[in-house]
């Protein structure tokens, strides 16, 4: 036997043909799934593919990490694996119409300091987040969005991606001009006609067929059997090029999109350069209007201000970037019938009606049920139950009801329930609101909702605490209050059982691993987002972190008065008796002590000074109101606020005769006109370094 064909260890022949096979079969790829311009037929395709696992097969040397062979997906993975994003990947603030989207723009405009901008006009794909990390050219680490902090590791099956290169070569990188170790984030996108065709097969195969391509492709991607994502279509188009820190590489976004393309990814070229509104209104009228004609899904437009460092001059909220904008399709409506109304009861106790309704599909998805808000929304619509109604589904919100088309010919008048048709509590309306609530701080839907809200992403992520598993815990005994969760062990949650149409299945040692894993991972979260999981009324997830942020402790926020909780930026005195309310009654107070006795250990806020840490002698009064205008010669907006926050004072987004000083750099908007025109004190970066009593 020859040398080169002995089993084993590769010969030079072999080698040589296993590394021109790869080179080929990389390249098809690249022009059938991303050029979309195949040059040899599928069985001319296949016979390499099968040439080349069969030598791989037969010298396992051969295998490379980047081998085309790779792509079909390995043996399934045990469990979930997380891990934290080199920088947090936001969500997007929408505008549903014209005079949102000029809002933006204005917006835009007057923090940039300029009249008009340049922006960068992409389709919003209805796919999954994805970001992928490249070391030394070849694909290390893939991740979905996550909370936008931490992600859940889907190496495998990215891999599988047709259209994501599993190495970038030296010949790409120096077109691109990117050295070898980058990121790359995007969207993860199944194509109308690999949907139709899952569900073809799912429907053969007398299994369940998948909502619409978005479902789909999220379910591929997150399977433990990377093989199932191989069965499957999926593409991938990347909309952000950044570096190993997780900053922009480029000094213009469209700069990096073109590197992307030189890198051999699939960038979508449904893009443009837009210079000022009339230019936005007109890519996303045009596009807007071809969206069926696509071959994927959207749901709307992305633009963004193409200048990276008017990026950073604009900043972000807690959620979202101040420079960039989703600009959604106005709100799609179809016409069915009122079936029934029933209530739900929410953590917070309110009673809400809801319409059940008989399914009708609106926007790609089905819609069964619709919100009616209170008892006033239903006498404002006229509405009965039986009636036929418009729907409406507008981006993400839920349907709700437009306006009565018809009345039903057996009309049936709602009443609100005067007893919680849970705990039989009764119902109470306060004068100056329109929400009726059960104020039975123990009833099983409170508890249910706050478990809920407590597990939930941006709370505490205690990742596979659903909604069956929450109802099988409370309505089981096993769980009075949150703290309770903390005491649950595997062997409680494998015995648990989900009844389903076939037969009660049990939850499992493995999924009960992972649910008690998750709540040990939860003991330390960020404090802002312990202090949102703890569902206080009117405190949302950017109050939360402005109320860590400000006070630094979770000690100092319970034992604020209203008065310091006033201080805190965006808080007023609504907000800050909410807050003073919940932290001073005693069941809380209860339910704090026993998590921090379950080991809660929440982290806190690194750039907050806690205004009980103050000293006689501080720079500052507490709460003093800054606002910030223009570039400061070295200080970014970011570390003057850290140093503002430190010093006991706060910073503001608007300039109003509440503001104490105005800081003002170079290039300033309009608030620094009104600033002047109040009679507001104006300090440069030395101005406010000197007040501070800070060291540059």
């Amino acid at each position: 036997m020859p040398p080169d064909a002995a089993p084993g260890r590769a010969g030079a022949a072999a080698r040589r043909r296993s590394e021109q096979l790869r080179r080929e079969l990389t390249e098809h790829n690249h022009r059938y799934y991303v050029l979309d311009q195949p040059s040899i037929s599928d069985a001319e395709y296949d016979a390499l593919l099968r040439e080349l696992q069969e030598l791989e097969s037969e010298h396992p040397d051969l295998v490379t990490p980047d081998s085309p062979t790779r792509r079909v997906g390995g043996a399934p993975r045990e469990g979930v694996e997380k891990a934290r994003h080199s920088s947090e990947m936001l969500s997007l603030d929408n505008a549903f119409d014209e005079a949102e989207l000029r809002d933006f723009d204005r917006r835009a405009r007057e923090l940039a300091g300029l009249d008009e901008l340049d922006y960068v006009g992409e389709l919003k794909l209805d796919g999954v987040s994805m970001a992928v990390r490249y070391v030394a050219g070849r694909l290390e680490l893939a991740l979905t969005r996550g909370d936008g902090e931490t992600g859940e590791v889907i190496t495998p099956n990215a891999r599988t991606l047709r259209t994501l290169p599993l190495a970038v070569g030296e010949a790409a990188l120096e077109a691109a001009r990117v050295a070898d170790t980058f990121e790359v984030r995007g969207e993860v996108v199944m194509p109308k006609s690999a949907f139709a065709e899952l569900n073809r097969r799912q429907l053969e195969a007398e299994e369940k067929t998948f909502a619409n391509p978005r479902n789909a492709a999220a379910g591929s991607l997150r399977m433990l059997d990377a093989r199932i994502t191989a069965s499957r279509r999926l593409d991938f188009y990347p909309y952000l090029l950044l570096d190993a820190a997780g900053q922009p590489l480029f000094d213009s976004h469209w700069a990096s999109l073109e590197a992307l393309a030189a890198l051999r990814f699939k960038v979508n070229p449904r893009r443009a350069r837009l210079r000022g509104i009339e230019q936005l209104l007109a890519f996303r009228d045009e596009w807007i209007g071809k969206r069926d004609e696509l071959p994927y899904e959207i749901d709307g437009l992305v633009f963004k201000v193409d200048a990276v460092a008017l990026q950073a001059r604009l900043g972000a909220t807690s959620k979202s970037p101040r420079w960039a904008i989703a600009c959604k399709p106005r709100a799609q409506q179809a016409e069915t019938v009122v079936e029934e109304i029933d209530v739900q009861v929410g953590r917070t106790g309110a009673v809400t009606p809801r319409a059940r309704l008989r399914p009708v599909v609106v926007g790609g998805v089905t819609v069964s049920r619709a919100t009616l808000h209170n008892q006033d929304e239903i006498a404002r619509l006229g509405l009965q139950i039986g009636d036929r109604v418009l729907v409406e589904r507008s981006g993400d919100v839920i349907p709700k009801v437009v306006r009565v088309v018809n009345q039903g010919p057996q009309r049936t008048p709602f009443e609100m329930p005067s007893a919680c048709p849970v705990c039989g509590w009764p119902v109470a309306r306060e004068a100056d609101e329109v929400v009726a609530r059960c104020n039975n701080a123990s009833c099983k839907a409170r508890l249910k909702e706050s478990i809920l809200h407590f597990a939930r992403r941006t709370a505490m992520d205690i990742d596979g605490l659903g909604y069956w598993l929450v109802n099988a815990l409370v309505d089981g005994g096993l769980v009075d209050d949150l703290a309770d969760l903390y005491g649950l062990t595997v062997e409680q949650l494998a015995d648990l059982t989900k009844e389903t149409k076939v037969s009660p299945t049990r939850l499992g040692e493995k999924s009960a691993q992972r649910v008690v894993d998750a709540l040990d991972r939860s003991k330390t979260v960020p404090l802002g987002r312990f202090v949102f999981a703890l569902g206080i009324r009117h405190v949302g997830d950017r109050t939360a972190e402005l109320l860590a942020g400000h006070f630094g402790c979770l000690d100092a926020i319970r034992a604020a008065s209203g008065e310091e909780l006033e201080q805190v930026e965006e808080v007023g005195p609504r907000i800050a008796e909410s807050v003073r309310q919940f932290f001073a009654a005693d069941r809380n107070r209860t339910l704090l002590d026993r998590l921090h006795q379950a080991g809660i250990r929440p982290s806190e806020s690194a750039t907050a000074a806690s205004a009980a840490a103050r000293t006689p002698e501080a720079p500052i009064p507490l709460g003093t109101t800054f606002v910030l205008t223009g570039t400061l010669p070295t200080l970014t907006r970011d570390e003057a606020k850290r140093l503002i926050v430190a010093a006991g004072g706060k910073v503001t987004g608007s300039v109003s005769a509440k503001t104490d000083y105005v800081v003002a750099g170079e290039s300033p908007g309009s608030k620094l006109r009104k600033a002047q025109s109040l009679g507001i004190e104006i300090l440069d970066e030395q101005a406010l370094r000197a007040l501070l009593a800070t060291e540059p």
